[in-house]
């Protein structure tokens, strides 16, 4: 078709960006197949009258070709799949979420997995970006800072009542049960360390819902880590108490995505850019 339009084999080259020898080729490969010639050489290059019959037929194709492709893009929105950590869900990524929808029509697809190990669903091919506290880079990936995340450890007034009345040590941490999320959760462990400098054993409990997680620390059924978003409004009308102020544990976000240019992955990553600006630490 494009020899027909541009004239030349050397035009039509350019415009298949191919060499005018690999257009001639196919030209050939194509009479042969044909069994007649389609394009009588010269300057301009003209079709023949079956070349002429296979230009309208290939024209029709391209017609019915464009018109799916077009109906495919309106009947489907872009979607994008990633994996992101629960508290980013139930906190600030819902606003990535809201954006990405509102100003581009992007349908999210996440899949909830602890930030510690995000980014193993985006290695396997499972997801195109992923939130993940692992700075690593991966092959064929990009990886941003994001901003860093702050939990505070968190007990009812009762829970600390009964189990810190003379105050949070080593000891006293090894007794009182502790909320975890999961079996990958750390954030506890990570502030006994940094409270204590010590490694010890306390009973563990386990609520793999942010909703009931946060539900079992407010009913006194152990202390635990909670982000910002989740524990700020408890400590300040006191339903909650911080075991230790001035020790909270603070885990650095990054994103990792795909290294492919597709517009979809350039309008995600600036929508997440922009939120984690305005709702993560910086510093």
């Amino acid at each position: 078709m494009e020899i027909i339009r541009c004239g030349t084999f050397e035009k039509a080259s350019g415009k298949l960006h191919i060499t005018p020898s690999a257009v001639s080729q196919r030209i050939r490969a194509l009479e042969e197949l044909m069994g007649q010639v389609l394009i009588i050489r010269g300057s301009p290059c003209k079709a023949t009258r079956s070349g002429q019959e296979l230009y309208r037929y290939a024209e029709k194709i391209e017609l019915l070709e464009n018109d799916f492709l077009l109906n495919q893009q309106e009947q489907h929105r872009e979607k994008a799949v990633i994996a992101v950590n629960a508290d980013s869900v139930d906190g600030w990524f819902l606003s990535v979420i809201e954006t990405v929808h509102r100003e581009h029509a992007i349908i999210i697809d996440v899949r909830v997995e602890d930030q510690d190990f995000s980014a193993s669903l985006l290695q396997s091919g499972e997801v195109m970006a992923a939130v993940s506290a692992d700075p690593t880079l991966l092959q064929g990936c990009k990886t941003e800072f994001l901003g860093t995340m702050r939990y505070k450890a968190c007990a009812s007034v009762e829970f600390y009542q009964h189990y810190f009345s003379h105050g949070v040590t080593a000891e006293t941490l090894n007794q009182a049960p502790v909320m975890m999320f999961n079996h990958k959760d750390d954030l506890q462990n990570k502030f006994i360390r940094s409270f204590t400098s010590h490694e010890i054993s306390p009973p563990l409990q386990f609520v793999p819902s942010t909703y009931a997680y946060l539900q079992a620390i407010v009913r006194g059924l152990g202390w635990g880590m909670l982000p910002e978003h989740l524990s700020a409004p408890l400590l300040a009308d006191g339903s909650l108490v911080e075991l230790a102020e001035g020790f909270p544990v603070d885990t650095p976000l990054y994103w990792h995505r795909w290294s492919l240019k597709l517009q979809l992955l350039e309008k995600l990553t600036r929508c997440v850019h922009t939120v984690a600006r305005e709702e993560l630490h910086q510093d």
